[in-house]
């Protein structure tokens, strides 16, 4: 056991000598196994002004690789940017470096995260006098409730698979941080704040986001905020629809009151400042409880 442990050290400082530097936002673990293929999402409204969108991904825990709802969540401050973690392949291990906050986007490995995150840099918005102004080409946002919106088509200068989850290693991506990434490492970087780390720690305690139980299908695929509504409905439907378990006159009522319940959400918020009260929130769950329970009768029987 202690001639492993030395040999693991050893590996994780070769992977760390051979990373890029702006890697160095900090590697917290370090596996044999590559993590599993990136899922398909669609992705929540977003809440409110000054909301950033942190892309989902693959930790890995005790009982192995787990999925981290991706999720609308509040920047430490004003004017900060999310450089999305990635997983590395260097030394015969794969080595996660942690994302994080700053004034710029930096290095993710190549990873096309989608929404605004296609491998290198982030076109899903700007700060501007204190405002985030939102692409709504890759963005969900609701223009009744946020007016700081844009519409500008993304093209991505790095070819990437659109699902391979690291860089390096067999089959990962092949790609190294530009000029610019380099520049926005050197930069002051702020670590994922308290809410993003309970909204990890929550993952990991749900077996359903395991692929060992969900082999690459996460029970919640994404998030209006943390600790706020699992929109995974959506995903269900597609996907009964794809293997046959619904047909399009069911999806396309399904889909439906989807649109119907986020109507309601958008409704109520702006007649309550923004905010859903407690028997509004109620209403919204016992909803949404109703489709699911209607989504899954149709695609059992």
């Amino acid at each position: 056991m202690p001639i492993f442990n030395s040999l693991r050290k050893i590996l994780l400082a070769l992977a760390t000598v051979a990373m890029p530097v702006s890697s160095f936002a900090g590697v917290f673990v370090s596996v044999a196994i590559a993590p599993p293929a990136l899922p398909v999402y669609t992705q929540p409204v977003c809440p409110g002004p000054g909301y950033l969108w942190t892309p989902g991904y693959w930790a890995y825990g005790a009982a192995g690789y787990y999925w981290v709802p991706g999720v609308w969540v509040h920047p430490p401050r004003v004017g900060l940017l999310w450089t999305p973690g990635y997983w590395g392949f260097a030394g015969g291990m794969y080595a996660w470096h942690a994302g994080y906050w700053g004034p710029h986007v930096g290095f993710y490995g190549g990873v096309n995260y989608g929404f605004g995150y296609g491998g290198i840099g982030f076109a899903g918005g700007y700060w501007r006098g204190g405002n985030f102004f939102y692409n709504r080409s890759v963005m969900n946002v609701n223009t009744t409730v946020i007016h700081n919106t844009y519409n500008r088509t993304v093209i991505n200068n790095r070819v990437v698979n659109s699902r391979v989850s690291y860089n390096g290693g067999a089959g990962g991506i092949r790609a190294m941080p530009t000029a610019a990434e380099m520049q926005a490492s050197r930069e002051q970087h702020f670590p994922a704040t308290s809410s993003q780390m309970a909204h990890m720690q929550a993952a990991s305690q749900n077996r359903g986001q395991f692929y060992a139980a969900n082999h690459g299908q996460p029970a919640v695929l994404s998030k209006d905020t943390v600790n706020g509504r699992s929109y995974n409905q959506q995903g269900r439907i597609a996907q009964g629809l794809r293997t046959g378990q619904l047909n399009s006159r069911q999806a396309a009522r399904d889909l439906n009151r989807q649109q119907n319940i986020r109507r309601s959400v958008v409704a109520d918020r702006r007649a309550n400042g923004g905010r859903l009260t407690w028997r509004q929130r109620q209403n919204i769950y016992r909803r949404q409880n109703n489709a699911s329970r209607q989504i899954y009768r149709q695609r059992h029987r």
